[in-house]
Protein backbone atom coordinates (compact mmCIF):
# COMPACT_ATOMS: atom_id res chain seq x y z
CA UNK A 1 0.00 0.00 0.00
CA UNK A 2 1.22 3.24 -0.86
CA UNK A 3 1.18 6.52 1.04
CA UNK A 4 0.54 9.93 -0.56
CA UNK A 5 2.54 12.66 0.51
CA UNK A 6 2.48 16.05 -0.61
CA UNK A 7 5.70 18.55 -1.15
CA UNK A 8 5.72 22.02 -1.86
CA UNK A 9 8.77 23.23 -3.24
CA UNK A 10 9.87 26.99 -4.45
CA UNK A 11 9.83 27.66 -8.43
CA UNK A 12 13.64 26.99 -8.78
CA UNK A 13 13.55 24.58 -6.56
CA UNK A 14 11.75 22.69 -8.85
CA UNK A 15 12.88 23.69 -11.64
CA UNK A 16 16.10 22.83 -10.25
CA UNK A 17 14.71 18.93 -9.52
CA UNK A 18 13.35 18.68 -13.05
CA UNK A 19 16.36 19.21 -14.75
CA UNK A 20 17.88 16.42 -12.62
CA UNK A 21 14.96 14.26 -13.29
CA UNK A 22 15.47 14.32 -16.89
CA UNK A 23 19.00 14.19 -16.71
CA UNK A 24 18.93 10.79 -14.72
CA UNK A 25 16.13 9.66 -17.12
CA UNK A 26 13.39 9.77 -14.39
CA UNK A 27 10.01 9.36 -15.82
CA UNK A 28 7.78 10.68 -12.92
CA UNK A 29 8.88 13.21 -10.01
CA UNK A 30 7.66 10.19 -7.20
CA UNK A 31 10.20 7.68 -8.32
CA UNK A 32 13.27 10.21 -7.65
CA UNK A 33 11.76 11.47 -4.85
CA UNK A 34 11.76 7.51 -3.38
CA UNK A 35 14.92 6.84 -4.62
CA UNK A 36 16.40 9.94 -2.83
CA UNK A 37 14.84 8.63 0.54
CA UNK A 38 15.78 5.18 0.06
CA UNK A 39 19.48 6.74 -0.58
CA UNK A 40 18.97 9.22 2.68
CA UNK A 41 18.06 6.55 4.84
CA UNK A 42 21.07 4.02 3.82
CA UNK A 43 23.50 6.45 4.51
CA UNK A 44 22.13 7.01 7.52
CA UNK A 45 21.98 3.28 8.50
CA UNK A 46 25.06 2.64 7.76
CA UNK A 47 26.63 5.48 9.58
CA UNK A 48 24.83 5.17 12.76
CA UNK A 49 24.67 1.27 13.00
CA UNK A 50 28.53 0.37 12.13
CA UNK A 51 27.15 -3.44 12.18
CA UNK A 52 24.94 -2.99 9.00
CA UNK A 53 25.85 -5.25 6.52
CA UNK A 54 26.59 -3.95 2.90
CA UNK A 55 28.47 -4.38 -0.64
CA UNK A 56 30.72 -1.62 -0.98
CA UNK A 57 33.00 -0.75 -4.13
CA UNK A 58 36.53 0.11 -3.73
CA UNK A 59 37.85 1.84 -6.67
CA UNK A 60 41.51 3.35 -6.84
CA UNK A 61 44.36 5.02 -9.02
CA UNK A 62 48.32 3.95 -8.10
CA UNK A 63 51.27 3.80 -9.97
CA UNK A 64 52.10 -0.04 -10.71
CA UNK A 65 55.89 1.07 -10.56
CA UNK A 66 55.46 2.49 -6.68
CA UNK A 67 57.80 0.74 -4.76
CA UNK A 68 56.25 -2.77 -3.63
CA UNK A 69 52.84 -1.19 -3.58
CA UNK A 70 51.05 -4.07 -6.07
CA UNK A 71 52.41 -6.68 -3.61
CA UNK A 72 51.41 -4.90 -0.32
CA UNK A 73 47.52 -4.03 -1.95
CA UNK A 74 47.66 -7.84 -2.70
CA UNK A 75 48.98 -9.03 1.09
CA UNK A 76 46.02 -6.40 2.56
CA UNK A 77 43.47 -7.71 0.52
CA UNK A 78 44.28 -11.62 1.34
CA UNK A 79 44.23 -10.48 4.98
CA UNK A 80 40.77 -9.14 4.64
CA UNK A 81 39.91 -12.21 2.75
CA UNK A 82 36.56 -12.36 4.26
CA UNK A 83 35.37 -8.72 2.70
CA UNK A 84 36.93 -9.03 -0.37
CA UNK A 85 35.06 -10.82 -3.08
CA UNK A 86 36.55 -9.49 -6.25
CA UNK A 87 39.17 -7.59 -8.01
CA UNK A 88 38.84 -6.00 -11.19
CA UNK A 89 42.33 -4.71 -12.30
CA UNK A 90 42.86 -2.43 -15.25
CA UNK A 91 45.98 -0.92 -16.83
CA UNK A 92 45.33 3.15 -17.55
CA UNK A 93 48.44 3.42 -19.87
CA UNK A 94 52.08 2.20 -19.06
CA UNK A 95 52.41 3.38 -15.16
CA UNK A 96 48.91 3.65 -13.88
CA UNK A 97 46.34 1.14 -12.87
CA UNK A 98 42.52 0.97 -11.19
CA UNK A 99 41.62 -1.43 -9.33
CA UNK A 100 37.74 -2.06 -8.11
CA UNK A 101 37.04 -4.35 -5.41
CA UNK A 102 33.86 -5.86 -4.17
CA UNK A 103 33.39 -6.20 -0.56
CA UNK A 104 31.06 -7.53 1.83
CA UNK A 105 30.63 -7.11 5.16
CA UNK A 106 29.93 -4.68 7.95
CA UNK A 107 29.78 -0.80 7.25
CA UNK A 108 32.62 -0.65 9.89
CA UNK A 109 34.45 -3.19 8.37
CA UNK A 110 34.47 -2.41 4.91
CA UNK A 111 35.04 1.09 5.77
CA UNK A 112 37.99 1.06 7.40
CA UNK A 113 39.40 -1.67 4.90
CA UNK A 114 38.96 1.13 2.36
CA UNK A 115 40.71 4.15 4.29
CA UNK A 116 43.69 2.03 5.25
CA UNK A 117 43.84 0.78 1.19
CA UNK A 118 43.37 4.51 0.23
CA UNK A 119 45.67 5.69 2.87
CA UNK A 120 49.01 3.75 1.34
CA UNK A 121 51.67 5.79 0.17
CA UNK A 122 51.30 5.90 -3.84
CA UNK A 123 47.74 5.48 -4.15
CA UNK A 124 46.84 8.63 -6.39
CA UNK A 125 43.11 8.18 -5.50
CA UNK A 126 40.50 6.49 -4.15
CA UNK A 127 36.65 6.11 -3.30
CA UNK A 128 34.44 4.15 -1.71
CA UNK A 129 30.78 3.48 -2.55
CA UNK A 130 28.62 1.71 0.21
CA UNK A 131 25.29 0.04 -0.25
CA UNK A 132 23.32 -1.01 2.43
CA UNK A 133 21.93 -4.47 2.57
CA UNK A 134 18.52 -3.70 3.88
CA UNK A 135 15.59 -5.50 3.54
CA UNK A 136 13.16 -2.90 2.97
CA UNK A 137 9.26 -4.45 3.28
CA UNK A 138 7.27 -4.28 0.36
CA UNK A 139 3.35 -4.25 0.22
Amino acid sequence: MSERVTVSLESGLAAEFDNFLERRGYNNRSEAVRDLIRGALGSEALDERPDTPCVGVLTYLYDHKERELAKRLTEAHHAHFDLTVTTLHMHVDHDLCVEAVMLKGEAAQIEGFAESVMARPGIQHGRLHRIPMIARKTP
